[in-house]
């Protein structure tokens, strides 16, 4: 843990005092109840589904598409925490399917959802058949997942979502921040929270967690000198979205205090600071061509080939922000955590026509990408869609 806060230029966990000062009641309300959490083999899934599993709860299912993440988190939590009294299932499942449907209609009783299934790269909206897929599974998939909540009496639905649905300028975070306008809209009908929170350093995919890649295959470091991020660890994400799930009143959007001052750091800087953790001396390269050519050569001179470029992708985001200036905040509550306070509004006609042009696009057989943004401005008025033409995929 501590090596991992140095390289995000942070010194002490989060939510240390914040969970401290609840455990007993997170330990006596978790031991009496069930859960499920879907999407509980993924980064921030699995550090949810550990933080359930050591309190001991009456029964803890966990569905995931992975299965071989599946596999690799029983091991986990059987070499780190051994066993519990209670139901310990894993479920290699798409939440989307029928399977997922019939398994819910057998085995359906549970007292909190926890849904932390997401398509949450920005590259997933360069075509627009994997937008589509973010789209059926950051929103649609909640709506139907919540849904199955009510009608099965649960008394708490949390689902993740993302400070990137703060003022989005890409598709991911936009179909994150019209999930919480349906997530607004069941909160009539069960109790529902969410968290927004930083980048996950090291989570599955990230491009720190491709550091750690490009090292065993002996690839150059390749990152963004003008992206200023926020971080947070595996564990610190767990313990964010397991107090939202328990402590979060009707509508909370939990998010972490960050401060721009103390906490934000680019992904160059990072880089620099793994690499002289491995014992390397960052070695900065004018292009691609020359980082390949040296990385057969100066890592025996303790040196490490990186590219270090401005952005220029789709959908990249100058600055990161958890709320926006018409939200209502409380910031007493937590000494680490904020909350939003969000109102039950939404716009049903909205809400259905969205769902209702999805709907006659897959009838159709086919679309476009230009009318699934089309859709999102309709929903958005002030979403700042910022379309460069290049994405990450035509980067090294």
């Amino acid at each position: 843990m501590k090596r991992m806060l140095n390289l995000i230029g942070r010194n002490a966990p989060l939510f240390v005092q914040d969970i401290f000062e609840r455990n007993e009641k997170l330990g006596e309300i978790i031991s009496s109840s069930s859960f499920i959490v879907l999407g509980g083999a993924g980064s921030i899934g699995q550090a949810v589904t550990k933080e359930i599993f050591k309190r001991n709860p009456k029964k803890l299912h966990v569905v995931d598409i992975s299965e071989n993440n599946l596999v690799e988190l029983v091991r986990d939590i059987r070499s780190s925490f051994g066993y519990i009294d209670g139901d310990f299932k894993t479920f290699a499942l798409d939440i989307g399917s029928v399977e997922y449907d019939a398994f819910i209609r057998s085995d359906g009783e549970y007292d909190y959802i926890l849904n932390l299934s997401a398509l949450k790269h920005v590259r997933s909206e360069k075509d627009p058949f994997t937008l589509m897929r973010m789209v059926d599974v950051n929103i649609f998939n909640t709506e139907k997942t919540m849904l199955q909540a009510v009608r099965n009496g649960a008394k708490k639905y949390f689902c993740v979502s993302t400070d990137k649905a703060a003022n989005p300028v890409n598709m991911m975070g936009a179909s994150k921040r019209i999930m919480e306008m349906f997530l607004m809209r069941r909160s009539s009908d069960i109790s529902i929270s969410t968290a927004r929170f930083a980048n996950v350093a090291f989570s599955d995919g990230s491009l720190l967690h491709g550091f750690n890649r490009r090292l065993e295959k002996r690839q150059p470091i390749v990152a963004p000198n003008d992206i200023k991020r926020y971080f947070v660890t595996p564990q610190e994400s767990g313990e964010l979205c397991l107090m939202s799930c328990i402590f979060g009143e009707n509508r909370d959007i939990f998010f972490p205090k960050l401060s721009e001052q103390l906490h934000l750091i680019t992904f160059a800087e990072i880089a620099e600071n793994y690499l002289r953790q491995r014992g390397f001396e960052p070695y900065l390269c004018a292009d691609e061509q020359e980082a390949r050519a040296l990385v057969h050569t100066i890592p025996e001179k303790g040196q490490w080939p990186c590219l270090f470029t401005a952005s220029d992708t789709t959908g990249e985001k100058d600055f990161e922000e958890f709320y926006t200036g018409d939200e209502i905040l409380d910031m007493e509550r937590f000494t680490n955590l904020g909350v939003i306070k969000a109102a039950a509004e939404f716009d049903d006609t909205l809400l259905n026509h969205f769902a209702d042009s999805v709907s006659q696009m897959k009838l159709d057989g086919l679309w476009h990408k230009e009318q699934l943004v089309d859709l999102f401005h309709t929903m958005l008025p002030g979403f700042a869609h910022k379309e460069t033409g290049k994405y990450l995929d035509g980067k090294m």
